[in-house]
């Protein structure tokens, strides 16, 4: 194997683009295997022909330098091809999620000011009644119709053969908007740029050893932070390949992991989770996976003893700020933390640096709870056409993750609870703001309150405590409906509890802790995951 570096110095050296990062992996590369999926490959050398005439494509559409571009679909292999084709124009990827509604698609739409939308064919009647409402009229281009048709993008790459396009990207230029949940309740959108995303995946070899000859799975999907700066820039750097999934499958994992010859996968706490549980008939011995990034300590033991893999690693990040800790390769692990600051392979490049501080801003004692600061090199540029939101998000550099952590004397941090108003359900960070605003529209709702209560699988459930206005005959199953029918169904409530007050603090807000530190706000709650409604 490999060390970090020796993987690095296989491929010359870049200079922090997209485009050159990828040409000195393919250079080595060529018709070696880049993505695979669905039985299909796409080696190096044919991405890089066709991502470079889709850039072309794009520009004969208008599309130009800082300009948006969303996608919005499953994982697909249209969603590294729009990344790259973008990134050669200086353009921007935004990724959304396929599920949003109406209400979730056309707030990002509208903020990022979208100039063309490249989505599955599922999703394009949600589209179209979000342009409906908004003043805007960006071209569509669909990943999976046929590729006769001119608005698929397949024919749009195979179409289009023009004269060469010198790449218009610097690697300062941002690349792509995350949109990400915000205390505020709006989504903010956090921008990257082309050397963060390039050097999160350099980062990433370190972490995980990737190798040039790995296969690496991708379960976990292209509109959050992971999959792209872990798993696809880790790809990306290595020389591996990428094996995608359009979601992930509980029944289906173990054996497009055995069949595909995976021996890399990233995943969340509660795919960790649902794995452990399954039936084990399900499993296949034959598999290779040898690094798994994201089990925690619940699922450990399993992954080790029964699922075979012996390189488990967890750490810690965010959309801001991807990658800062992990626990490092030749341990110790120690099971429950979130690692040490993490590092570059070259030595000379400076990673992440923590410090935890008081609501002062004063650094703690070893072992003292507090809020977890950092820097590093891979830092957001800001959140998009949000100037106020980036200023309250640093102090003096450092960029307050809202996080409350400890650090031993070892030097490893241990996350306790989050400061921030959030909650953490599969994989995704949920604003409590966003689901009381879209609840207190419901007819007949006096105040509500939405917290976070464990989960079975690790992370979070939703509970909404809610006061009704008096003449009001609402149900438990009205909230519930009312919130299928105008969010993603991740934010829909698994626990609904009237309650006759809520708790206020002495400026009438309302007081989260003390709901939270009631067992009765929960003891009477409908569970809908019980109930089956």
């Amino acid at each position: 194997m490999k060390t970090p570096l020796a993987v690095l110095n296989t491929f010359r050296p870049h200079d922090g683009t997209l485009h050159d990062a990828f040409n000195s992996r393919c250079e080595v590369k060529g018709n070696a295997p880049f993505i695979v999926q669905q039985g299909q490959t796409l080696s190096w050398s044919e991405f890089d022909r066709a991502y470079k005439q889709l850039a072309y494509a794009l520009h004969l559409k208008g599309v130009c330098h800082g300009m948006r571009v969303a996608i919005m679909g499953r994982n697909d292999s249209a969603h590294v091809l729009t990344l790259f084709a973008l990134a050669y124009l200086g353009a921007i990827m935004v990724p959304v999620n396929p599920d949003f509604g109406e209400r979730e698609a056309g707030y990002v739409f509208k903020h990022a000011e979208i100039c063309g939308v490249i989505a599955e064919t599922a999703v394009i009647p949600t589209i179209k009644a979000v342009l409906k409402n908004i003043e805007m009229s960006p071209w569509i281009v669909e990943i999976d119709a046929s590729s006769e048709s001119s608005d698929s993008l397949s024919h749009l790459i195979e179409s289009t053969d023009g004269p060469h396009l010198p790449p218009q990207g610097k690697a300062s230029d941002t690349c792509i908007i995350i949109y990400t949940s915000g205390t505020t309740g709006f989504p903010k959108g956090v921008m990257h740029s082309q050397f963060n995303l390039v050097t999160a995946g350099e980062a990433n070899v370190e972490r995980l050893h990737l190798q040039p000859e790995d296969r690496v799975l991708i379960i976990l999907p292209f509109f959050h932070v992971n999959a792209v700066f872990y798993s696809l820039s880790g790809v990306l750097a290595s020389g591996a390949c990428m094996i995608l999934v359009p979601r992930f499958s509980a029944s289906n994992f173990w054996h497009v992991a055995a069949d595909q010859g995976a021996t890399v996968v990233n995943v969340i706490e509660a795919i960790g989770s649902i794995l452990c549980a399954r039936d084990r008939s399900e499993y296949r011995p034959d598999h290779k996976l040898r690094v798994a990034y994201g089990v925690r300590k619940g699922s450990a033991s399993v992954f080790r003893q029964e699922f075979g893999i012996q390189k488990l690693f967890s750490g810690f990040g965010m959309t801001e700020i991807p990658g800062v800790t992990c626990n490092p390769w030749e341990g110790p692990d120690k099971p429950g933390s979130m690692g040490l600051p993490g590092k570059h392979p070259d030595p000379q490049r400076p990673w992440a640096i923590c410090r935890i501080v008081d609501d002062e801003g004063q650094d703690v004692p070893v072992g003292v709870v507090g809020e977890l600061w950092v820097k590093t090199p891979i830092v957001m540029q800001g959140y998009f056409r949000d100037p106020e939101q980036t200023q309250q998000a640093f102090h003096d550099g450092w960029l307050k993750t809202g996080d409350l952590v400890r650090c031993d004397e070892d030097g490893y941090y241990y996350h306790l609870s989050r400061k921030k108003d959030i909650i953490r359900r599969r994989g995704e960070n949920i604003a409590a703001a966003e689901l009381e605003m879209v609840i207190a529209e419901l007819p007949g709702i006096y105040q509500v309150a939405a917290i976070a209560v464990p989960s079975e699988l690790g992370e979070d459930e939703i509970l909404i405590a809610a006061v009704k206005k008096p003449e009001s005959l609402l149900k438990e199953q009205d909230i519930v409906d009312w919130c299928r029918a105008k969010l993603t169904a991740v934010k829909v409530p698994r626990f609904v509890s009237f309650l006759k007050e809520l708790p206020l603090t002495p400026t009438h807000k309302i007081l989260k802790t003390a709901l939270r530190a009631d067992p009765n706000v929960r003891a009477q709650a409908v569970d809908f995951q019980v109930s089956g409604r």
